[in-house]
């Protein structure tokens, strides 16, 4: 809904009235842009970041807002980009100057050269985004708006300021903006702007990959990213950018007996792990969760379709993923490559009997990342039978109940041998090699079956016996 408060009282007067002051002192128009404009008229939380076009300099005008303003205040120049930013009063400001951009076949970085407000706006990527709040004194807090922004955001229409074949084509990331504003806005695409996405999609291929993570990354961030996952899609922007998210599309029959659609059931993960968790790395493994089923997919005459292993085959495509995406090598990927893996392992549980053992075994392997992978499980039930999701619910409830009672009584998050290696061989006198690893192996499995405690001196009294079994001698007495 739009905010109807009159357009001056969205000012910021300690932020704008500076930049207004310094724009006067060297003569030139000032005007804050972008998405400052859009949230501030729908309501949205006012954004920390600041966007500024003046007709001149915006360097020029950065430095001099420096300089009017108390104590050190820095300014970053980017010449090449011919841009400045300063952070004050707690916002990071940037400033450019009005411009007008002409681009190649081959690069989305256009040649530049001065220009005025409508100039500028001309080269926004939608009308919502195109609209300017005057700095200047005799217009001061006006809005300026050739293209009608205000009425596409009361409509929730994303829509281009000018011909959309010709800014998507200019700079293809816009395609990928307006399916994370679609999400982050819960607006819809205008069917020309969907159209043009669809004839102009292979010009993707001139973004780097690292610019299209991000746009993913900030569509996943989105209270329902199903709407801009599914915008990709449709216009087969995915098919270029993402497509082993493509593969999961579809549904085969054999005998007359089906699967679900992967691709939508995972939308419909995403969006309900989005209730419940606001980690992005959590909400990647939602996506990537059933990433292994159009690998394993298998129809088995008597049973039906099948997709033994996915779990494990999906953890082992995460890198690969990650790696084709530029997103970071690092434990965020493990992350998402562990709980990929272990996605179906706290399902099998309520499908069978939870026993203590496969609890301790899930707790060692999930250690701290245990809570997430239950958010992921339980976003995972996606059946529109109301009875069949509420006993799935209260199993997983039985689930949780358990898995709190086996840690408090085991301790294995994070679990640390109370034997280690060191200790092995210094008891038994003997080198590295493979009677240590068959003695912590065994006393491993020993903790998580039960069989003894996860206590030092049950531990190591089980490993004595080990030892004598396997023909070791005791060398060193315990202290």
């Amino acid at each position: 809904m739009i905010h109807t408060t009159q357009i001056g009282h969205f000012v910021d007067a300690s932020v704008f009235k500076a930049v207004a002051n310094a724009a006067a002192d060297i003569g030139v128009e000032a005007y804050v842009v972008g998405g400052y404009v859009r949230d501030c008229l729908l309501g949205r939380p006012k954004p920390k970041d600041l966007d500024f076009v003046c007709v001149g300099s915006g360097i020029k005008l950065a430095k001099r807002l420096a300089e009017n303003s108390p104590g050190a205040v820095k300014v970053t120049v980017f010449k090449h980009f011919g841009t400045a930013q300063v952070r004050l009063f707690g916002y990071d400001l940037e400033f450019v100057g009005a411009r007008k951009e002409s681009y190649s076949q081959h690069s989305r970085n256009p040649a530049v050269e001065d220009g005025t407000l409508q100039d500028d706006q001309n080269r926004r990527d939608f009308t919502i985004n195109a609209m300017a709040i005057s700095l200047n004194k005799d217009t001061y807090g006006q809005l300026v708006d050739p293209f009608n922004g205000i009425n596409d955001l009361k409509e929730g229409v994303l829509r281009t300021p000018l011909d959309p074949l010709q800014t998507f084509s200019d700079d293809p990331l816009r395609m990928l903006r307006a399916t994370r504003f679609a999400a982050q806005l819960d607006f819809y695409v205008h069917p020309e702007a969907l159209k043009a996405i669809e004839e102009t999609r292979t010009r993707i291929a001139i973004i780097s990959r690292e610019r299209i993570a991000d746009e993913l990354t900030k569509t996943l961030q989105a209270q329902r990213p199903s709407v801009g996952l599914a915008i990709l899609y449709q216009t087969g922007l995915l098919a270029e950018i993402f497509p082993e998210l493509v593969a999961l599309k579809g549904v085969d029959e054999v005998d007359g007996q089906t699967h679900k659609d992967n691709f939508y059931h995972t939308l419909q993960v995403v969006d309900n792990l989005c209730r419940n968790s606001d980690n992005v790395w959590l909400r990647w493994a939602a996506l990537l969760h059933d990433i292994g089923k159009p690998v394993t997919k298998r129809f088995v005459k008597g049973i039906g379709w099948t997709f033994h292993g996915h779990e494990f085959v999906g953890s082992k495509m995460v890198p690969r993923i990650f790696k084709n995406l530029k997103l970071p090598q690092n434990e965020k990927m493990r992350f998402v490559q562990k709980i990929v893996k272990l996605s179906s392992r706290p399902i099998a549980l309520v499908e069978d009997v939870v026993t203590d053992s496969a609890v301790r075994r899930l707790l060692f392997e999930a250690g701290d990342d245990i809570d997430d992978l239950m958010i992921l499980c339980e976003a995972d039930i996606t059946t529109k039978n109301n009875k069949k999701r509420d006993r799935y619910l209260r199993n997983f409830a039985v689930v949780r109940e358990k898995l709190a009672e086996v840690e408090k009584k085991d301790r294995l998050r994070n679990w640390q041998p109370p034997v280690d290696g060191e200790e092995i061989m210094n008891v038994f006198g003997i080198a590295p090699g493979r009677e240590v690893g068959i003695i912590k192996q065994a006393i491993r499995e020993a903790i998580l079956e039960g069989t003894i405690p996860n206590e030092y001196q049950a531990a190591y009294t089980y490993m004595l016996a080990l030892g004598t079994e396997i023909g070791l001698t005791r060398k060193q007495e315990k202290n």
